[in-house]
């Protein structure tokens, strides 16, 4: 953790896009449903090479499982418990992180049992976690205010992540031997982290906007941690393309946006993005309800990609992804959301070929 300004190591632009002959196609990380087995049976099932399956988070099993008390739960040595207003850093920990902890463990435990019953593993892994900003907002102090708020406890809860994150990258490569692996970071709130629109603990006012330099290293940090425990790729998540210029100063890292909504002046960020050798994970939303059309969903890329005069062989290294986390949807249209993405991906390939 010596690099504080974000200087890129060797590899990382490597790490950021590894060579791949396909538009794929994985999911952000949440799934419908509390069976462990079933879950991960379904995302391998369908998610076989060269798309990324992933270990899912499953919120509806309860407390622990869901996304905060899941990266909580990663934290060392900064134990938490659940209160009415949130998620509570505390000085030991309790029945609350226990069920946090054991529901990952579980999951990992349930990983290692199918890939070690599968002839022919999955050659790739994703793991996934909150990104330290947005945990920061998420977790509270002991007088119950966000820990957004103090400077001192963002750093802790950075630091604490970076370990946690370690560990989880580790325990990923012991339950898949030979995955190559890869970590997204959730970053949901870092738009209102950024200009100052997170509410208080109360709700009668806003926090004051974290400096921008401060996610930049912050989100250094975490990467340079992450390829040091084993990861060969890290993703950025976000919720909008707001911050899409930021990944300009936080080398050989990926993004992933939903691609509805993104403004001109964005797309031409991630053009320059793109240019120099990252990965754009690209969000797809399947509406409910209705059909979604397959050239919809690939012009979406494609007119924009023409438009910026784009080489359309470079497309190859784009994932599709669900614009949004697929727990809230139920189990048949998550389903139907990765077989669009599937059919999408195929059609994108096509376009690739047809070139």
């Amino acid at each position: 953790m010596n690099n504080p300004a974000g200087a890129p190591e060797a590899g990382a632009r490597e790490a950021a896009a590894p060579e791949t002959s396909a538009v794929t196609f994985t999911a952000l990380g949440s799934w419908p449903g509390q069976d462990p087995v079933e879950a991960q049976r379904i995302i391998r099932g369908e998610l076989g090479s060269p798309n990324l399956p992933f270990l899912p988070s499953l919120p509806d099993r309860g407390v622990g499982s869901d996304e905060i008390g899941r990266t909580a739960a990663l934290l060392a040595d900064l134990p938490v418990d659940l209160q009415p207003h949130g998620w509570r850093l505390v000085d030991r920990p309790g029945k609350d992180l226990r069920r946090a902890v054991s529901a990952l463990s579980t999951d990992l435990d349930v990983l290692a049992d199918l890939v070690g019953a599968e002839e022919r593993p999955a050659s790739s892994l994703k793991v996934h976690c909150h990104g330290p900003l947005s945990l920061a907002a998420n977790l509270h102090l002991h007088h119950g205010e966000r820990a957004l708020l103090d400077h001192g406890a963002r750093r802790d809860i950075r630091d604490a992540l970076i370990d946690g994150v370690a560990s989880l990258l580790r325990r990923a490569a012991i339950a898949s031997p030979g995955a190559q692996l890869t970590l997204q970071l959730d970053e949901p709130q870092i738009d209102g982290v950024l200009v100052g629109t997170i509410p208080t603990a109360s709700g009668y006012r806003t926090l004051r906007a974290v400096p921008e330099h401060e996610a930049v290293e912050a989100w250094n940090l975490l990467a340079e941690g992450a390829r040091k425990a084993g990861a060969a790729a890290v993703v950025l998540s976000f919720r909008t393309g707001g911050q899409v210029s930021l990944l300009e100063r936080v080398p050989g890292v990926g993004i992933a946006v939903p691609l509805d909504g993104l403004s001109h002046s964005e797309w031409e960020a991630l053009a320059e993005l793109i240019e120099a050798g990252r990965t754009l994970w690209a969000g797809v939303r399947v509406p409910r309800g209705k059909p979604a059309r397959v050239q919809d969903t690939a012009d979406a890329l494609l007119r924009p990609w023409r438009g910026l005069g784009l080489a359309l062989g470079s497309l190859a290294s784009t994932r599709l992804t669900p614009a949004g986390a697929l727990a809230e949807e139920g189990p048949a249209h998550a389903r139907k959301v990765l077989a669009h993405l599937n059919q999408s991906a195929d059609a994108l390939n096509q376009a690739i070929a047809d070139a």
